[in-house]
């Protein structure tokens, strides 16, 4: 079997806010047409540079604690950028939260409901 990945799917408290907060990261249409889903006030939707993030509320919503593995991340995003210091204000007037900038070409945040994710310099 050859499967497809259609989406990566987020668990959070409010799918179409969070949708937002990585349109403003990643560019892209937050809550477009497809045929595969419907969109609705539990599941929200970012299609950008050919990848699709969908996020789904998830009512006793527990965010990562990073790095405490007690709390694990799961998994993070990494999203290039050709300039870390413009790309951390751009996140953090987005929303996000710087968790560590102590690495020369990567730093963590995480978004507005907790999920950890790397801008990484390219």
């Amino acid at each position: 079997m050859a499967g497809v990945l259609q989406c990566v799917v987020l668990d959070c408290p409010e799918p179409r806010a969070l949708a937002a907060f990585y349109q403003r990261l990643l560019g892209g249409e937050v809550d477009r047409p497809d045929r595969r889903w419907s969109v609705d006030e539990d599941w929200s939707t970012l299609h950008a540079g050919g990848v699709v993030l969908a996020f789904q509320r998830a009512v006793e919503y527990v965010p990562p604690e990073w790095p405490d593995p007690r709390k694990p991340q799961q998994f993070h995003l990494d999203i290039g950028v050709g300039d870390l210091g413009s790309a951390k204000a751009e996140a953090l007037d987005a929303g996000g939260t710087l968790l560590d900038d102590s690495h020369e070409v990567w730093w963590v945040f995480a978004d507005p409901a907790g999920h950890p994710f790397c801008l990484v310099r390219e």
